[in-house]
């Protein structure tokens, strides 16, 4: 249930839904400490947490951590190859968290040899390469297997949906995006969409016009800042003197009281959190207070 706080919110019209946190934000403590981690997240004030695709623990012990604090996770994020590989133990793991959307994270490529990364840059650096080689024809591949996989995760009583960033919005063979490939080849009934904010104002795009655009498909809402100054950008992994650097909620330029207000007529379900790194100013136990608060506070 929303805390006070929350509720007031809620009521007066600032907030569409209750304030939660997507878990990567403290990835690095979830990994280090993970029970220890969600205490703190949960004495912040936060209710709802999505789970990151990144978390090496089983579904049994993450329920029974998250349990003990008093948190919720009604979504998870989650990659493609997994669900192709054996979508059955997905949806179980998603079940047992108590998850209703399975939010897939990125596309993927059909041809992974025209992925080109550097070998030292880790995990992070295979994803970049990744994302910035996607085709329309890998976005069309992808879309194909986001309805298949959606069909499956509807039987089973939950909800499939998509999380955006900066790239899909880069201009592909014959202008078009592939975030509007994704759009226009995934079934709304299947696919449900999650808007990230920041990641849409970074890309030079308004979430107000994306959300009333299709206003049936937003479902959930991600809730990021970037420090003001940035050249709007649809390439990820950007660095440079203008490349967007992300920072706590109110300290950028997003008017995230105009966004709430254009959500508030949709049915969005769920609104997280989602700080990313590296954190300049704070630790990230410290930031995801800070965003807290704000949000807790915004007024229109």
């Amino acid at each position: 249930m929303p805390t006070n706080e929350e509720t007031m919110g809620l009521e007066n019209g600032i907030l569409p839904a209750p304030i939660g946190l997507q878990l990567y934000t403290v990835g690095e403590e979830m990994e280090e400490d993970p029970a220890g981690t969600l205490k703190q997240v949960a004495a912040a004030g936060y209710k709802d947490v999505e789970l990151s695709p990144m978390s090496n623990l089983g579904a049994n012990e993450l329920r029974r951590m998250l349990d003990d604090v008093g948190l919720k996770n009604p979504a998870g994020h989650y990659l493609l190859p997994d669900l192709l590989k054996d979508p059955d133990s997905q949806i179980a793991f998603a079940k047992t968290l108590g998850q209703h959307y399975m939010v897939m994270t990125v596309p993927w490529i059909i041809d992974l040899s025209r992925v080109h990364a550097d070998p030292q840059a880790g995990k992070i650096g295979f994803f970049i390469a990744l994302v910035n080689a996607l085709t329309l024809d890998d976005y069309k591949w992808s879309a194909a297997h986001f309805n298949r996989i959606g069909e499956q995760v509807k039987k089973a009583g939950l909800q499939l949906a998509y999380h955006n960033h900066n790239f899909e919005f880069k201009k592909l063979e014959g202008g078009v995006t592939g975030y509007d490939e994704l759009l226009r080849e995934t079934d709304a009934g299947l696919v449900s969409l999650e808007l990230d904010c920041g990641w849409v104002t970074v890309a030079g795009h308004d979430p107000v016009e994306l959300l009333n655009s299709c206003p049936d498909r937003f479902k959930l809402l991600h809730i990021k800042e970037f420090k003001p100054g940035f050249t709007p950008t649809t390439r990820l992994g950007d660095t440079g003197e203008h490349a967007p650097v992300p920072t706590e909620l109110g300290r950028g330029g997003i008017d995230y009281a105009r966004i709430f207000t254009a959500a508030k007529k949709l049915d969005i379900a769920c609104m997280f959190v989602e700080q990313e790194p590296p954190f300049h100013d704070m630790p990230a136990l410290e930031s995801m207070k800070v965003d807290y608060q704000y949000l807790r506070n915004l007024r229109a």
